[in-house]
């Protein structure tokens, strides 16, 4: 592609495709909040939001998407999956309020006859029908051609009798998807370029599925080919193995296409990690751009090499998406990982103290426990005998009683700054219990704020034993700030508490420096 600028639209499906990941499903207004994300935060070119007909749940969605748009002139930007049903689909879209329409229809040979059993002649008379309507109703209409990599491999034929029916219609994009994740990057070229090269002036949408773990090279593969509009979805959510993740396709694109997209990358790990939380699809930690370990360096010579004019850094710096680099503390860490943490701490340690921590920080990760760099001045503290982390707060006792048929209940005495505080609360789990009451001796005794948890990860090594250690890992924000604090222990609510003392004890050395 050279030096030459491409422009490329970008289609997020996350709201239609994406929810047809098995066990996902979102309530109209977490629709309505990823959708202001995606369009505001994002700002991706347009969104694919529901299918018609799917259920009343999914109409008032569309609904309230599309009365937010509308406020907002974003309504255009807005589209919903219909089908070749006479007037029922574009009525069903037109009611909600919305102006675009993505009509579903056969891209090979095999599913007309054989699914619909009909000729291709009647099939593209039927879908001109439908077009005429949506004319008439002032809505907006784009094709996809499912299975249409099947169809330029089986009966390429069909496919270009299909668009030569339509080709003079009023239908804006023609969108080819590879609807079974059967293409390979090769494929995608010559089955691009061939309808590149017989409709020059057509709008191409290309809408890539990830069984072969193929998805992000075929959508490039597509960009070289002339492609001028991308599908995508957060997470790579979608169908089976899903789809092309928008985060992977953005910093590709930019970084190895000399492509330009409208998308902030800024936005993209936070825009994520609430798709994440609605869907309940966790991110794998390598997930590359938004994974949890991705900008996490574990070996000792990357952190001594980014010490000397950053020697293991690439073009993708955390700070693009929002992310800060990070340095892993365990076996592989070396003194250069645990120097960049206390450095970050505002700890000095000369170089007998460095090798007596490094080599706990070993002797832990052999034993396979993770070290958060919360935990360091404590490591610090326990290894050196002084009191380098002074525990501003102690829990002096704790009761959780858990009855049949009652909710757990928590009561416990804290001492915080050598003064102690006591107080009970009931939640929805025993732990639960525990926070509720420790929030309340913080924003109803003390008047100050307390952490939100965003993460909660148990570990239980396998092997089935009762008296096995559970570490618990929790992730906290508190003033803008994500941390995570570590408790190890042979009940995971004690493991839990463990975390959370460690996390009190941090907030209070803020609060003091405040």
């Amino acid at each position: 592609m050279g030096r030459e600028c491409v422009k490329i639209e970008i289609m997020d499906t996350t709201l239609r495709d994406g929810e047809q990941t098995s066990g996902v499903s979102f309530v109209p207004h977490e629709k309505l909040m990823i959708a202001r994300l995606l369009l505001e935060d994002l700002k991706v070119d347009r969104v694919e939001v529901a299918s018609a007909r799917v259920s009343e749940g999914e109409f008032e969605a569309v609904k309230m998407i599309c009365d937010w748009a509308a406020r907002r002139n974003l309504l255009h930007k807005v589209e919903v999956l219909g089908f070749v049903d006479g007037h029922t689909s574009v009525d069903w879209i037109q009611r909600t309020g919305c102006r675009v329409v993505n009509l579903l229809c056969k891209g090979s040979l095999k599913h007309c006859t054989q699914q619909l059993k009909k000729t291709p002649e009647a099939h593209i008379e039927d879908i001109i029908r439908v077009v005429k309507y949506a004319d008439e109703q002032d809505i907006a209409v784009n094709v996809y051609l499912e299975d249409w990599s099947n169809g330029m491999k089986d009966s390429p034929e069909y496919v270009f009798q299909f668009v030569d029916g339509l080709k003079d219609t009023s239908i804006k994009r023609f969108m080819l998807p590879d609807t079974l994740g059967i293409l390979n990057p090769l494929q995608v070229i010559e089955f691009m370029r061939k309808m590149k090269k017989r409709y020059p002036d057509k709008h191409f949408d290309f809408h890539a599925h990830n069984d072969y773990d193929l998805a992000v090279s075929n959508v490039l593969a597509a960009v070289l080919s002339g492609v001028k509009g991308l599908h995508t979805t957060i997470n790579g959510l979608g169908e089976r193995a899903g789809n092309a993740p928008l985060a992977s396709v953005q910093a590709i694109l930019k970084d190895h296409f000399n492509a330009a997209t409208g998308i902030d990358e800024s936005r993209l790990n936070d825009v994520s990690r609430v798709v994440e939380s609605y869907s309940g699809i966790v991110i794998p930690a390598n997930k590359p751009i938004v994974g949890e370990n991705v900008f996490t360096q574990v070996a000792g010579v990357h952190a001594d090499g980014d010490n000397k004019n950053n020697l293991y850094c690439n073009d993708l710096l955390p700070e693009r998406f929002g992310r800060k680099r990070e340095y892993a503390l365990g076996k592989t860490s070396g003194k250069a990982n645990i120097r960049k943490n206390l450095e970050d701490l505002g700890l000095e340690l000369d170089e007998d103290a460095m090798r007596q921590v490094t080599e706990r920080i070993i002797e832990l990760g052999d034993k396979k426990e993770l070290v958060t760099r919360e935990e360091l001045p404590y490591i610090v503290s326990d290894v050196l005998k002084h009191g380098v982390a002074n525990e501003k707060v102690r829990l002096k006792s704790y009761i959780l009683n858990l009855a049949h048929g009652l909710r757990p209940m928590a009561t416990l005495k804290i001492e915080i700054n050598g003064k102690e505080y006591e107080e009970s609360s009931s939640g929805d789990g025993q732990y639960d219990a525990f926070v509720r009451a420790l929030r309340k001796i913080y924003k109803v005794t003390l008047g100050r704020k307390f952490p939100m948890l965003t993460n909660y990860a148990v570990t239980i090594p396998p092997g089935g034993r009762t008296d096995a250690f559970v570490q618990t890992v929790i992730m906290w924000s508190y003033d803008e700030r994500v941390f995570r604090t570590r408790g190890l222990d042979a009940d995971q609510t004690e493991a839990a508490i463990k975390a959370t003392l460690k996390m009190l004890n941090i907030i209070e050395d803020e609060y003091e420096k405040e």
